[in-house]
Parts: structure tokens; sequence; C-alpha cells
């Protein structure tokens, strides 16, 4: 089963039962011909359909076009709607993206660079705070983007030290 939300908002329920298509709940019959990777020609109760997909990221954001209307889709497939069922659908949103103070104090040391690929609880910063040195470490595998912070800078609380991008 697949889920289609268009950009308005609505969601269609999308399922197959041999040659048919089930469209929230109702059972069509179409005669589809592939032209070539992006154009389908449809024949759906004596209507004639032209569909062009004109944008296609990883087979769930797609902008297709149909008689010359444009259409932009979001596509669901079961494993996604499964994980949205458990709670667990934005688990990778959550994670943190960068990586800030906990506390002021003074940076130590920087045992990484922009480009450098580190794993989860990997050291990435030192910092010192009243006296004593904490190790600022990676909550997730990541690649660092950026680092804005050098070596005997003070910083305060809050501030972003390092930026990453996190590894699939």
């Amino acid at each position: 089963m697949l889920k289609l939300i268009s950009e308005s908002g609505r969601e269609y329920s999308i399922a197959y039962q041999g040659n048919d298509i089930v469209i929230d709940g109702k059972v069509f019959s179409p005669d589809i011909a592939r032209i070539n990777e992006t154009n389908f020609h449809l024949l759906l109760d004596n209507k004639s359909f032209n569909a062009v997909v004109v944008k296609n990221e990883e087979k769930k954001n797609l902008v297709v076009e149909v008689n010359g209307n444009r259409y932009a889709i979001n596509v669901k497939d079961q494993f996604e709607l499964l994980l949205e069922e458990l709670g667990m659908a934005n688990l990778a949103a959550n994670v943190i993206e960068n990586i800030k103070a906990p506390m002021p104090g003074l940076v130590v040391s920087i045992p990484v660079a922009p480009g450098d690929t580190v794993k989860k609880n990997a050291p990435l910063l030192v910092l010192e705070a009243m006296k004593m040195e904490n190790v600022i470490k990676a909550p997730a595998d990541a690649v660092v983007d950026r680092i804005l912070v050098k070596p005997k800078d003070a910083v305060e609380k809050g501030q972003v030290l390092i930026t990453f991008t996190l590894k699939p």
C-alpha cells in the first residue's frame, strides 16, 4: 500500500489488486502504456491521459504533469506508514545537526577537521570550564561540515561550535 499526499495536503490511499488500482477504496482498471522512462499514456473510463514525471526525488517527492496540469506529490510506502503508526517517523529529524557549548568555557583542542567522518561518541572538542576539561562527543555518526571556533577561543553557553551532517 502507498499513501500519496498532494500539495494541498489531500491524502490518497493506493493499493494494487492484480492489474487494478484501488484508490481510497474505489477500484480502477486503467490501461497504462509506458512510452519511455518519464512519459506514460493512460486510458481510464474511456478517457485518455498523457502523464510525464517531471521530477522524481528518490521516488518520494514527485512532480507529475497530467494533460498539461502539474501536481506535486509526496509518496509514502508501507514501511514509512508503519514507522508513522509506531511513532517513529521523525527520528532522524530529531537528531542534532550541530554541537553547542554546554557551558561557558575555553576551547582547549579540536581533534577533528571539516570533512572528517566521525563515529558516535568520537571526541569532537575539548572545552575547559571551571578548571576541568570536558570532552564534547559526537551524538551520532556524521561528517564534520564546519568548525566555528579555534583553540583558545572563549565560548558562551549555547554557542554553536561545530556543524555536521548525519550519515545515513
